[in-house]
């Protein structure tokens, strides 16, 4: 069976294997032991926290295969993102260009550089290795944040945003951020995408062009890829989109990959959800697959199952497999949504 668990710091290994595996790209896991082990440090110490305010909290969980006890995938949330170092985007806009005395009128694409999203919650550090990506395993390791998120509202803010990994080649080259290279930075894709994931953000402020680039002076290459996400991270669009979130012309101004956000309250499988009370006993037939959560925090645990909820009621029967990999007992409380 697969749970989902909050890292400890016996997983690093696993962790950094998975740094290793998810390439180019994915600055929220770049291969550094000392930030690595600092993010489950963090992740620790913000379970472990308690408030009811959305701070510098930083929650990340693995995937782990109950039947050989190996870690198959990760992902995180951010309680509240830019509170600490600034958290830069492009917005993509339009300026007007016109002369009523000329007859011309011209709207004119802008990139413009900027920190909107700053204190809204973040998905992030999502990757499953690839011998698992079967069954509901990328489901689960996705979606059952949003179970995270409706148990513990207090600690999130009401946004929540996604940023999705942009065009690049299998060397990590960005065609948007080559253009920005030749211009104004002297720094590779890779390096630059790796400097933000350790937290070394300076050269951005320092580098970043301060006013805005209008997209036709951009090259070609680099026009197309705006907003476009690479090809291994369609599908994690695709769920996104599902669930309710939308672009809202933010991009990342590394490789112009989007960013989308949704009302926490108005995101599918939190408005969906119910809290339902455990009893352990045979599960009837005719069952649906559903992501299923128990309510505690720092003993966190989710998973997928076929059940068979009443219409009506505020109980749920599981099995006692179940029940032992989430940790509870009848009379506890779990949290359901379909998967």
């Amino acid at each position: 069976m697969m749970v989902i668990r909050p890292i400890c710091a016996s997983d690093y290994p696993a962790l950094y294997q998975m740094a290793v595996e998810s390439g180019h790209g994915f600055t929220s896991l770049p291969v550094n032991e000392e930030l690595l082990m600092r993010k489950i440090s963090r992740s620790e110490t913000s379970f472990a926290k308690v408030t009811n305010t959305p701070g510098d909290e930083g929650y990340l969980f693995v995937l782990e295969d109950t039947s050989t006890g190996q870690v198959c995938g990760t992902s995180a949330l951010e309680a509240a993102v830019g509170l600490d170092d600034a958290f830069y985007h492009y917005h993509l806009g339009k300026v007007v260009h016109s002369s009523r005395s000329l007859g011309v009128y011209k709207t004119v694409d802008i990139l413009t550089l900027c920190n909107d999203y700053t204190g809204v919650s973040e998905l992030c550090t999502l990757f499953l290795r690839p011998p698992f990506r079967q069954k509901h395993n990328g489901r689960l390791l996705s979606k059952m944040r949003f179970l995270f998120l409706a148990e513990f509202a207090e600690r999130f803010s009401d946004k929540v945003i996604a940023e999705l990994r942009g065009v690049s080649d299998a060397q990590g080259n960005s065609p948007f951020w080559q253009w920005l290279q030749e211009h104004f930075f002297s720094v590779d894709f890779p390096t630059a995408d790796y400097l933000t994931g350790i937290g070394q953000k300076v050269f951005i402020a320092e580098l970043m062009p301060k006013y805005p680039i209008y997209v036709s002076l951009l090259s070609k290459a680099a026009q197309q890829v705006i907003g476009k996400v690479h090809e291994q991270t369609r599908p994690a669009l695709a769920l996104l989109e599902s669930e309710g979130f939308s672009c809202r012309g933010y991009v990342d101004i590394f490789d112009a990959g989007p960013t989308v956000e949704a009302r926490t309250s108005h995101i599918r499988t939190i408005r969906e959800s119910k809290r339902l009370k455990v009893q352990i006993g045979q599960v009837a037939a005719g069952t649906e697959p559903y992501l299923i959560s128990n309510t505690s925090l720092s003993s966190f645990r989710a998973s997928w199952a076929e059940l068979s909820p009443a219409a009506h009621g505020e109980q749920i029967t599981i099995s006692p497999a179940l029940a032992t990999v989430l940790q509870v007992s009848a009379g506890d409380w779990v949290r359901i949504s379909k998967i």
